[in-house]
């Protein structure tokens, strides 16, 4: 059975603190009529701290979407291969191991996909499968996770690994002064993660079962429209009441399998805000304290899309993981609006294994990507 192992999760050097943004905002939008809203908004989210893959002078600049897009590459090119040799580090395997990967972003494009550089620049077989998924948005993570399991169920014995790398800061959009655009300026981070799925062994979530929930009728409550100028984040006000629809699709979806949501040992979900997190602790009947891992990677590192609950599942390894058997779920929200849910039970089949999490290291298999790829002698920049 498919085994999501420990995720390697890597932020940017330059940070912008909660009080910065608000002082940011002031500034920049003195004469603004909703300016008392969107300050009360920004200082509402919870987000103490976020990483921005730029400077703020140079991210407050906007040079175009030709120039824009150029950074996004630049950068992923040099911080990916990180994230990718850790993630295949815990995993114990090799870049000639992996059978698929799936890569997910949307805040940059790029046509061959990254997956189509990661192949060829960092020791994958030519034969690897490439899903690069542009268009998801904060449910991508969730939804790469998914289509992990369909693949490692389709082909027992498959690896697969996930890239999940999101520039946030490169979507801001100095003349859009809507207030659900003030609010993504103090919401959203920028941060890369990787993970792989282990058809066989391995420590961490073993996928029992996944599924999907769109919300009819909600299209045009988180979208991007896009212009010259890039990709221009739209918000609902309506989007903070969603888990009252959602809520009930995670419950639907474990009965069948004979698993009551409100009575699982942990909870890795999407953190877009804190009003989606309380809600769920109320539609759930859970206490706060259940989705800790999504709110600190809110407090420190903002909404970071399709890469919090990649974040929010390396605190729970961190933390020293689960009881072996332990059930929970991994949920991915984003446009639709979309949910995408996973059930698995904590799995220390690979802990015995040298290398594994919590084991002492025999060897680090990435060490083969590190040498066959010049980029990553120097590390991530900042």
């Amino acid at each position: 059975m498919a085994t999501l192992c420990r995720p390697a999760i890597a932020v940017p050097d330059h940070v912008i603190t909660r009080e910065e943004t608000l002082d940011l905002a002031r500034q920049l939008h003195a004469g603004h009529p909703q300016l008392g809203l969107a300050l009360r908004l920004i200082g509402n989210t919870g987000v103490q701290t976020r990483r921005l893959v730029r400077p703020i002078e140079e991210t407050l600049e906007h040079p175009g979407f030709t120039a824009r897009n150029a950074v996004y590459e630049e950068e992923a090119k040099a911080r990916v291969p990180e994230v990718v040799r850790r993630a295949l580090d815990h995993a114990q395997l090799a870049p000639p191991d992996i059978d698929m990967i799936v890569y997910v972003s949307c805040t940059g494009f790029m046509m061959p996909s990254m997956t189509a550089w990661i192949i060829n620049n960092l020791g994958f077989r030519p034969e690897t499968r490439q899903l690069p998924i542009a268009q998801l948005g904060c449910a991508a993570g969730g939804a790469a996770i998914n289509r992990a399991h369909d693949f490692c169920t389709a082909y027992p014995g498959a690896n697969v690994l996930i890239v999940a790398c999101e520039f946030c800061s490169l979507c801001y959009q100095p003349t859009d002064l809507a207030v659900g655009n003030l609010l993504s300026n103090g919401l959203f981070g920028d941060a890369l993660a990787a993970a792989v799925v282990r058809g066989e062994g391995g420590t961490g979530v073993q996928l029992e079962r996944n599924g999907s929930h769109l919300v009819p009728g909600t299209e045009d409550w988180i979208s991007y429209a896009v212009r010259d100028t890039g990709f221009h984040f739209l918000l609902d006000k309506r989007v903070p009441k969603t888990m009252a629809m959602l809520a009930p699709a995670m419950r639907d979806m474990a009965a069948p399998h004979d698993w009551d949501v409100s009575g699982l040992d942990f909870y890795v979900v999407h953190a877009g805000g804190p009003r989606i997190l309380d809600d769920l602790s109320h539609y759930l009947g859970l206490p706060a304290e259940m989705f800790r891992y999504s709110r600190a990677t809110l407090t420190e590192r903002g909404n970071i899309a399709s890469a919090v609950i990649f974040d929010a599942l390396e605190r729970l390894f961190a933390e020293g993981g689960a009881h072996h058997g332990a059930r929970g779920v991994i949920a991915g929200f984003g446009p639709g609006i979309t949910a995408e849910i996973t059930l698995g039970t904590w799995s220390d089949a690979g802990r015995d294994t040298p290398g594994a999490a919590g084991a002492p290291e025999a060897r680090a298999p990435g060490a083969e990507l590190a040498a066959q790829t010049p980029a990553l002698q120097g590390g991530v920049r900042g």
